[in-house]
């Protein structure tokens, strides 16, 4: 499991992003994986068909760096009751085709969240999974993970050992990693 890399994809632009934190959580549960930090989604431009080839700098900096992943794990916070504009605007850009297809075709993806209201991102978790599935990610299905009222639940920066969400968040890590595993098991060449 120690050579795996994960690339870790925040939703949110907040220097201080309780879901930038998540992340940096799900690293702590599981420090036999590489996390690599994608966090300045501000750097993507919106998304225009005539600005595509080629690709901007911090577009084609995304699409490299999760080609070399083994896998993805999101956190997404919920605005308006979906996952945010500038998330989406980077799926836009990673869902299109290029020289050699789009970029999570068939790549492990888990979905977590965090917000400050009480469902915990589960619309925005919602959103997010029916634009991985139209992309033909490989998405964990369960356990999900919510963090409702995170801003207390991450006072300290980190979930606090021993709580509750930090058995879950480690079964989604745990999902993720099974789901990289069979992945390389079918696209492995004797199969």
């Amino acid at each position: 499991m120690s050579d795996l890399t994960i690339l870790a994809l925040s939703g949110s632009l907040r220097k201080e992003s309780l879901n930038t934190r998540l992340l940096k959580s799900a690293a702590e549960v599981a420090p036999d994986l590489t996390f690599d930090e994608f966090l300045d989604l501000a750097a993507i431009p919106p998304f225009n068909e005539d600005t595509e080839h080629p690709a901007p700098p911090a577009v084609a900096d995304l699409r490299r760096r999760i080609r070399a992943a083994d896998g993805v794990l999101i956190a997404t916070p919920e605005y308006n009751g979906s996952l945010p504009g500038v998330l989406k605007n980077a799926l836009d850009w990673l869902s299109r085709p290029i020289d050699d297809g789009p970029v999570l075709d068939r790549k492990p993806v888990a979905v977590i969240g965090a917000s400050q209201g009480p469902l915990g991102s589960i619309r925005a978790q919602l959103s997010l999974r029916q634009v991985l599935h139209k992309m033909n990610a490989n998405t964990v299905g369960q356990p999900e993970f919510v963090l409702p009222h995170a801003q207390q639940a991450l006072a300290a920066g980190e979930l606090p050992i021993g709580s509750p969400a930090v058995e879950i968040l480690t079964a989604v890590v745990e999902g993720l990693v099974t789901l990289i595993e069979v992945s390389r098991v079918v696209a492995s060449p004797g199969r």
